[in-house]
This record gives structure tokens, C-alpha cells and sequence, in this order.
């Protein structure tokens, strides 16, 4: 990610709030981390990516970019900054500069390997390809940890590390030749399993320790229920503010049974915490016999909420404030997902999405 579009991330998820905030420490239960570290590059310049570009992520905050370039990781987030973090710094610095080495051969053996490289070598007309790395680590809520290390080529998911049969597993069979090539080499075998198990989760101990208090906080959600009434359907929207972390459950409840799951939006607001809404078409006259149900790490115990009728007479107030925070979510939303659009773009170009990690 070039720095505009770093800087333009920051700014959307903006300076951490601390309003509401509970700690997972202060109600006695722990709740998970990740590290993730995105590698991506281009063997021809396009889309904005450089030969090699690095970002990582403690949780949903980029703390860190890398360049190519200038060969140096600059931190993106304000606790990841300072006298303590100056060792920190170091290795990951050296480490990255490690990862951009490994990142351009695992690339020409890949190209190689599909007989993608000789069009280079011969001079012909270039064709850019495309490569992408997800790895990091998860430390669970039982304090035990999982290893994650995807590759993806020019769109498409390619190969991944299993760190318990220091194997690969093949995503498509134009990956069988690397996979091969790779399972020669126990000795990087090993070391990768070395990361993954050991590394990466002292990493993310100690990044943890530095983000004390913002990384481990938990801001519970209000939860509102809008109606908006058609000739033939009326919709219910489930809205719920202000929380963190990001990851939420909201479903549609009637008569106190489940729906169809929904795709649930979730948006960043601009102080650190996220809004996410869920909607469910109902026959006129049956609001009242559904129910919106929303679990987050912040609540003690899954809340609900129902539309209740205003009972106020200004109504057009009402209308009007409710269009404005309408537009506002919307000019929210085309901005978040323009951005996620482009670093999706520039991570995996084309249709290509790393396969979820979950």
C-alpha cells in the first residue's frame, strides 16, 4: 500500500476512543488476537504495486508498512511508536528486509515453475503476474495459538503451509511443481513451523504489551431498530453503535426463531469504533413479532431490540435526522469500501480474495 492510501486507512479509523471502554482483563475473560502480516508485489509495475510491498495488522489496526523502495518499516499507529518499541523496530525491520529476499526468489520459482519467466528472459512483451502472502498467527481465548501461511498467484489461491506435516497443500495443480520443490527443503520447512508456532506469537505478546489498553478494550454496542415503511413491504434495520472490536453477531429473530442469516455490514466510525447494521423485509403490521438479537465481546449477554413506534409529535425532526445519518453512513460506507476496494485491488488483482482464515 502506497503511503496515501496507508494514511487515508489511518484517518478512517481514526484516533481510538475510550468512552464505554471495558477491558477483556477487567471482566475476566480473554478474548483473541491475530497478527497477520500481507506481502504482495508485481513483477511489472501496475496497479500501484511496487516488486514488494508489506503491511501488517495486530487485530484489525495496521501497525506497520514496508516498502521496496526504501527498504524500512515506519510504524502506522501511534502506540507502535516510541523509545520502547525502538528494539522492536529493528527486528522487524531486518526481518521484513528478510521477507522482501524470500518474497522475490518463492516469486521466480513459482514463474518458473509455470513457465511464466522465460517470456521475461526472452525480452518479449512483459505480462505482469501478481503474487500474494498472508501469514501470521492467532492467540486464542484458551491462550493457545494457530499458524496461518497462504500464497496466492494472479488472482487465485495457491498454495498453503500446514505446520503440523511441515507440508503444502496444492490450491490448484498448476501449484504441484512448487509444492514439491518446496517439500525438499525441510530445513525451511522447519523454520516456517519455527515461526508460526514460536515467533509470531512472541511477536504478538509483545505487541499487545505495547497496545495495552487499546488493542485488549471492549466498547459494548447500543443497539437501535429503524423502520421504513413501503406500499407493499416494510423494512426493519438493525443498527448497532459504536463497538469494539470489529467482529459482531446480529440476527433477525420472529416469534423468538432465528431468520435466514444476513450479511452483516460493518463500517469503521471515525474515533476507533465500528457500526454495523442488518436488515429484514416483514409484511406491514408484523414489526412487532420480530426481534433483532445482537452477541459481541462487550456485552455480558446477547442483547436484543425491537422497532417500538414514536411516540413523539415531531415527527418530521425525526425524518429529517434520520436521512441525515442515512446520507452520512452512505458517504461512510463508499468511502471504507473504495478504500478496502483498492487494497484488494492492489493485494489480489482481479477477483482474487484470500480464502478466510477463520
Amino acid at each position: 500500500m502506497g503511503q496515501r492510501a496507508g494514511r487515508a486507512l489511518l484517518l478512517l479509523l481514526g484516533a481510538l476512543g475510550a468512552l464505554g471502554v471495558r477491558t477483556a482483563a477487567a471482566q475476566g475473560r480473554a478474548r483473541p488476537h491475530s497478527l497477520r502480516y500481507l506481502f504482495m508485489g508485481a513483477t511489472v509495475p501496475d496497479l500501484g504495486l511496487t516488486p514488494f510491498e508489506a503491511l501488517g495488522y495486530v487485530d484489525d489496526q495496521l501497525f506497520v508498512s514496508y516498502d521496496h523502495e526504501t527498504r524500512r518499516a515506519e510504524p502506522r499507529t501511534p502506540w507502535a511508536w516510541g523509545g520502547a518499541t525502538g528494539q522492536l523496530w529493528l527486528q522487524l525491520s531486518q526481518g521484513l528486509k528478510g521477507w522482501d529476499h524470500m518474497f522475490t526468489v518463492d516469486f521466480w520459482t513459482i514463474m518458473d515453475n509455470l513457465n511464466h519467466s522465460e517470456v521475461m528472459k526472452l525480452g518479449a512483451l512483459p505480462v505482469s503476474h501478481t503474487l500474494q502472502v498472508i501469514l501470521g498467527c492467532e492467540i486464542l481465548q484458551d491462550n493457545s495459538t494457530r499458524g496461518f501461511w497462504k500464497y496466492g498467484y494472479d488472482g487465485e489461491d495457491h498454495l498453503e503451509f500446514c505446520p503440523k506435516t511441515l507440508n503444502w497443500t496444492a490450491a490448484v495443480p498448476k501449484a504441484r511443481a512448487t509444492k514439491l520443490d518446496w517439500e525438499v527443503n525441510s530445513i525451511r520447512a522447519r523454520q516456517n513451523r519455527a515461526f508460526l508456532e514460536r515467533d509470531c506469537p512472541e511477536q504478538l505478546r509483545r505487541l499487545l504489551e505495547l497496545g495495552a489498553g487499546l488493542l485488549d478494550r471492549l466498547v459494548p454496542p447500543s443497539v437501535k431498530v429503524a423502520r421504513h415503511a413501503a406500499s407493499a413491504v416494510t423494512t426493519l434495520q438493525c443498527r448497532a453503535l459504536s463497538f469494539y472490536p470489529q467482529d459482531i453477531t446480529m440476527r433477525w429473530m420472529k416469534d423468538r426463531q432465528p431468520l435466514d442469516a444476513k450479511d452483516v455490514d460493518v463500517l469503521p466510525n471515525g474515533d476507533g469504533t465500528y457500526q454495523g447494521w442488518v436488515a429484514v423485509s416483514v409484511p406491514p403490521g408484523e414489526e412487532q413479532r420480530h426481534t433483532c438479537q445482537v452477541e459481541h465481546l462487550g456485552l455480558e449477554q446477547p442483547l436484543t431490540a425491537t422497532w417500538e413506534p414514536s411516540k413523539s409529535g415531531p415527527l418530521v425532526i425525526g425524518v429529517i435526522s434520520g436521512l441525515a445519518v442515512g446520507v452520512t453512513v452512505l458517504l461512510a460506507g463508499v468511502l471504507f469500501r473504495t478504500l478496502r476496494n483498492r487494497q484488494a485491488s492492489r493485494a489480489a488483482p482481479g477477483a482474487y480474495v484470500l480464502a478466510n482464515l477463520g
